[in-house]
């Protein structure tokens, strides 16, 4: 790694969080950067819109025209920000004091950047094993693009053996993560008079039943810790709220509740039995209470998104070369998601590793330390060695 590599990240890094793809919005500005950043390096760019036209993936590929290959990968969308919480503007970075910030600077441009600055290192070399660059959108909501970028590998029949996510994890290597299921449950009753509540159905008053079961189950989940599962903080499988939207006014009946919840399980069966239980308290328990008032009385569950964890593998190719490279003498296990399992799913062995601090993802002056690029940068260099021996 040297001073001119982390000169061009940081270059990289300005124009990428110049680049406002907050998950709701376009992330097309900075495809079109990368992917021509790419394309000058002489790597075979391929671009996968989604169904709106207004985001897409990015896949380039550098070396041979093989099975095998390694994928270095990441999100280009960021999360929302509150620009009176920023004491700068966040889509305009700034450096002080050997920080970097902005939004998306740790997770996780910083990587990208560093990747992009690599890649006329990687065009340059006789590789005997593909490198794959893989930039997805809408991470942050569900996963979404790595599930489309997943899928269209598959349909090509391109076939990497390994995957490196680039999260922010302080570059420790990370063999595994929990699961991430989101959902948004909808209670639809029936208004009235808040005077004669018996004749209305109001569903944030069922809501509230449900969100009481939820953290009934979340405690039992308690009990179901493992010894296969001590290595994660907390133990077990969690279940939270995360927002509630319903009612019109405090004198009326509310009609309709949504609650937006999440759970993050460590195992897949957990995930089957939460809802499986759940789904029973709905249908059995209830909608009957709410259709004796009133028969066209419903609940509605809506998956947003669900995003199998990164199974610890007791053979993983990904995590011998990234512990190789950065000299880690331990793995690590966390509790939040990545879209490591998507790709492990595909049948290749993954890894998170990346720079910067997880503590530091979606908040006010979100920043990056030089050391951490650095140190990114340092691990990318080494990979050439193992992109030069044939898989």
């Amino acid at each position: 790694m040297s001073l001119a590599h982390l000169t061009r990240t940081i270059s990289i890094l300005d124009r990428l969080i110049g680049f406002p793809t907050v998950s709701a919005d376009s992330n097309l500005g900075l495809i079109e950067y990368a992917a021509g950043l790419l394309e000058d390096c002489g790597a075979r760019v391929k671009v996968y819109w989604d169904s709106t036209g207004r985001k897409a993936n990015v896949f380039a590929t550098f070396g041979p025209d093989t099975s095998g290959g390694i994928v270095l990968s990441g999100h280009t969308d960021v999360v929302p920000v509150d620009a009176a919480e920023w004491t700068s503007d966040p889509f305009q970075m700034r450096q002080a004091e050997g920080l970097l910030y902005g939004r998306g600077t740790c997770d996780m441009k910083g990587f990208i950047a560093a990747v992009l600055a690599k890649a006329p290192d990687y065009a340059a070399l006789d590789l005997k094993r593909p490198l794959h660059i893989a930039l997805t959108y809408d991470e942050e909501v569900g996963c979404f693009g790595a599930r489309h970028l997943v899928e269209e590998l598959q349909a090509a029949d391109i076939r990497p053996s390994v995957a490196i996510i680039g999260e922010p994890t302080e570059m420790r290597v990370i063999e595994g993560h929990k699961g991430c299921y989101e959902y948004t449950t909808a209670f639809h009753g029936t208004d009235g008079h808040g005077s004669e509540p018996d004749k209305g159905v109001n569903a944030i008053h069922v809501a509230a039943a449900f969100i009481g079961k939820m953290m009934e189950v979340a405690e039992k989940m308690k009990d179901k810790a493992g010894p296969d599962s001590q290595r994660y903080s907390p133990p077990w499988t969690t279940l939270q709220t995360g927002r509630i939207e319903g009612g019109s006014a405090r004198n009326v009946i509310a009609r309709h509740c949504a609650v937006e919840w999440e759970m993050r399980p460590v195992r897949n069966e957990d995930a089957r039995e939460v809802k499986a239980v759940l789904e029973a308290y709905c249908r059995n328990v209830l909608l009957p209470q709410m259709q004796q008032v009133y028969p066209d009385a419903d609940i509605v569950t809506e998956v947003i998104g669900e995003v199998a964890g990164l199974a610890v593998a007791n053979e993983n190719e990904a995590r011998d070369i990234v512990t190789a490279l950065t000299g880690a003498n331990l793995c690590d296990v966390v509790s939040f998601g990545t879209e490591a399992g998507l790709f492990q799913a595909l049948g290749m062995s993954v890894v998170v590793c990346g720079p910067g601090s997880i503590a530091q993802a979606h908040q006010p002056d979100e920043f990056i330390s030089l050391d951490q690029l650095e140190k990114c940068l340092s691990m990318l260099s080494g990979l050439e060695k193992t992109l030069l021996q044939p898989a």
